[in-house]
């Protein structure tokens, strides 16, 4: 466990657990008017980072983040707001992640790191792979590992083949970047063709490196913990210790909150300092959540902001799942109200499995049902099972 700093500054502000979750909502794009002509790409933007994942239920984790925030968003759009040639990267952050091309000098304290290792997840390559690997995208231009040579020495998901190896390693090192996705599969292309050149040649420092990535988190988050903090780029204890002083961030003391928190404070200035009307203000979305949104990734977090204890169940024995695969949380009125266990057959969208914390969220649920199917292409919604079946007339009603 992290240790606390010795010393920690006083509280600028102490503020309400209400006005702490509307800043964490409207510093992640839930709460006000979504600004639709930056789209997807402003939505990466504002977040800083949207985490990658293999599931796909209705439509990939990374796609669920901008239609969360946006509505309706057509896939194009997404993945050229991700792998446009120089929009972004993917790269080590929070987990494996898309981030906005121009947070590439900021990774560079990590990159370093993976390079002082000489090695990344244990495995070993030799200098005449690595070399191969480089030698092959500089001549053909950009590769799938496929294309490169092969990922796997056998079916095993970790038997890499080592130009796998040599081409991630290269990835960790940034020597390599990845410019899109083909069936899923990484596209790699040398760095130094594909970031754009402005950006490539910048090497800030590890500590400067670390007070943006921190003033960015805080940012993303509104007000946060230094767990939280620490979480949203996955930082060590003394990087965050060391660049928090110089972060911007204020510190307030956050009522319920156990922990000392550090605010944004061009947040806190936008919704005043009581969070009252000005701090409420604006559009609600209703809408469900991919478990990989960075409004909930941080499990801790999300259960002292919204009283949810969430957690994935994908890699849970089906006998021992609570809530279902793919337990997506319901977002209404700014509060995390219930969860749906989603699937599509055919042009049916299925709701395998569905809680409510109150029959007064009905309403919403149907709305967020309805929105979801007509976003993956379904006509028809059908709900298998609800935790309370009471609900069931009015829901299949609101449906209909």
């Amino acid at each position: 466990m992290a240790q606390t700093p010795a010393a920690l500054p006083s509280p600028a502000d102490r503020i309400t657990a209400d006005h702490a979750r509307r800043l964490a909502l409207r510093a992640q794009g839930l709460l006000g008017s979504p600004d639709r002509r930056a789209g997807a790409r402003g939505v990466l933007q504002q977040l800083g980072a949207v985490q990658l994942d293999t599931i796909s239920v209705l439509a990939r984790s990374h796609e669920l983040v901008p239609y969360a925030r946006l509505g309706a968003v057509g896939r194009r759009p997404v993945e050229e707001a991700y792998w446009g040639r120089g929009a972004a990267f993917e790269y080590w952050s929070h987990a494996a992640c898309v981030l906005p091309i121009e947070q590439w000098p900021l990774f560079a304290f990590r990159r370093r790191a993976y390079r002082d290792k000489g090695r990344v997840w244990g495995h070993r390559v030799s200098p005449e792979a690595y070399a191969a690997v480089i030698d092959k995208l500089r001549a053909e231009g950009p590769l799938t590992s496929t294309g490169l040579g092969g990922a796997k020495r056998t079916s095993e998901w970790w038997d890499w083949s080592d130009t796998k190896i040599a081409v991630e390693r290269a990835l960790a090192f940034g020597d390599v970047v990845v410019t899109e996705r083909r069936g899923w599969k990484r596209v790699y292309d040398l760095a130094e063709r594909a970031v754009p050149a402005g950006l490539f040649g910048r090497e800030p420092s590890d500590a400067e490196c670390l007070v943006e990535l921190v003033a960015r988190a805080g940012a993303a988050l509104g007000v946060a913990t230094r767990a939280d903090l620490m979480d949203y780029h996955r930082l060590k204890g003394a990087q965050l210790d060391a660049a928090l002083p110089e972060s911007g961030l204020v510190p307030v003391e956050v009522e319920g909150w156990a922990a000392p928190a550090w605010a944004d404070p061009a947040a806190l200035a936008a919704t005043g300092s009581t969070g009252g009307s000005a701090g409420g203000r604006g559009r609600h979305r209703t809408t469900l959540l991919s478990p990989f949104d960075s409004l909930v990734w941080d499990r801790p977090r999300t259960e002292r902001i919204f009283g949810m204890t969430h957690r994935l169940e994908a890699y849970t024995p089906k006998h021992k799942r609570v809530h279902g695969y793919f337990a997506m949380p319901l977002l209404t009125g700014g509060r995390l109200v219930g969860r749906v266990d989603p699937a599509r057959e055919g042009r049916t969208l299925v709701a395998r499995q569905v809680s409510l914390d109150a029959p007064k969220f009905v309403p919403a649920l149907a709305e967020a049902l309805r929105e979801a199917a007509a976003w993956v292409g379904c006509s028809d919604v059908r709900v298998e099972r609800l935790a309370d079946e009471s609900l069931r007339p009015e829901l299949e009603k609101l449906l209909g």
